[in-house]
């Protein structure tokens, strides 16, 4: 009787105890492996440089009399700047003017002695010692004249360059002089102009992409993307220009420069920009979100949805990042489902409850 009930109570007990549930499925977002034409592309920082930049600075001395600018401003080629006092430069070329008027006469003079002579010498009526004397007096007051010449062309000159104007079209920094300031010769800079359409971004490549970049570059000009550092923000587009003739020892990189037509003024000398240095496009690529791509200790992988609805932890390898999306080179087909986010709540096996990520709304149109 005793092991009957022992018995009983064992098979109540068993009937009783509900069988184990199975785990709830995670809920995760998802994304599919999708294959297109992305382009290949360099990515690192540049720094903004003006294409051209000149100091100003005086080729006569003397008094600054008026500023023409404010200093800041766009000034275009030929524009007048400064203006250096020109009194002492004019009486200079008044004085040179005199003594050419000066030399002049006495060539006049010169010139009819040595004529005269001449006839006499040719008559016997003088030795041809004094002739050839007239003679040489007048070539040396020739020369004179020659000299004199060139001095009055060189005081017009000097009045000339007391007015500076500039040189190229730029954009001016600050005026490092004052209305009523002794200006020296060659030594005072008045300002720096920069020039800033079209203006340069010089960046470093390693030395390893050199070759590929010179062969593409030789095909036709490689475009280039300056971008914002923070917001990532498109800034200008423009062409490489240039790929200097060596490779630094220090740093194993070479420097590159890239033209931007920059018509809206959004690259300014000085500015640090990222750049996108496009070598061409990969027309067949693998691509996921980079939300899909986490790193452990395994290193990089994903987790790929199979059709029963289940995870698998599969290791991959990135060849690039473009924008918001990772090329893999190996781990993952086309076609091939991927979660994008709830990562941190699974393992591989566990069931998922997935669900399309969902698309960015469109942005209204803007009113005219």
């Amino acid at each position: 009787m005793y092991l009957a009930a022992l018995f009983l109570m064992a098979a109540l007990a068993a009937c009783s105890r509900s069988p184990e549930k199975p785990a709830p499925a995670v809920p995760v977002v998802v994304a599919q492996a999708v294959e297109k034409a992305v382009p290949v592309q360099v990515r690192t920082i540049g720094n903004v440089v003006p294409t051209t930049t000149v100091t100003l600075r005086a080729r006569v001395g003397g008094v600054l009399r008026q500023i023409h600018f404010a200093e800041g401003e766009t000034v275009r080629q030929g524009q007048k700047l400064f203006t250096i006092d020109r009194g002492p430069l004019e009486a200079e070329m008044r004085q040179a003017q005199a003594n050419l008027a000066k030399s002049q006469a006495q060539l006049t003079n010169a010139r009819r002695e040595a004529e005269r002579y001449r006839q006499l010498y040719e008559r016997g009526l003088v030795a041809q010692s004094q002739y050839e004397q007239l003679a040489t007096t007048a070539a040396a007051l020739e020369a004179q004249v020659r000299a004199d010449r060139a001095v009055v062309e060189n005081a017009r000159l000097q009045v000339q360059y007391a007015t500076i104007e500039a040189p190229m079209t730029g954009r001016t920094g600050a005026v490092q002089v004052h209305e009523g300031d002794l200006i020296q010769t060659n030594q005072t800079a008045l300002v720096v102009i920069n020039r800033i359409q079209p203006i340069d971004v010089a960046f470093a490549l390693p030395e390893r992409q050199l070759a590929e970049v010179q062969r593409l570059q030789g095909e036709s000009p490689l475009a280039v993307t300056a971008l914002a550092p923070q917001t990532r923000r498109p800034l200008a587009e423009g062409a490489l220009a240039f790929i200097d003739n060596r490779v630094d020892r220090a740093t194993g990189t070479v420097q590159l420069k890239a033209t931007f037509p920059n018509a809206d003024g959004q690259l300014w000398p000085g500015q640090f920009v990222d750049v996108v240095l496009t070598l061409g496009v990969d027309p067949s690529a693998v691509v996921v979100p980079t939300a899909a791509v986490k790193v452990g200790q395994e290193g990089r992988h994903v987790f790929v949805v199979r059709p029963d609805r289940t995870v698998e932890l599969r290791p991959v390898t990135v060849a690039r990042e473009v924008g918001q999306e990772a090329v893999i080179a190996q781990g993952v087909r086309a076609g091939e489902t991927v979660v994008t986010e709830g990562q941190l709540r699974l393992v591989p096996g566990a069931h998922v409850e997935a669900r399309e990520a969902p698309q960015p709304a469109a942005s209204p149109p803007t009113s005219p």
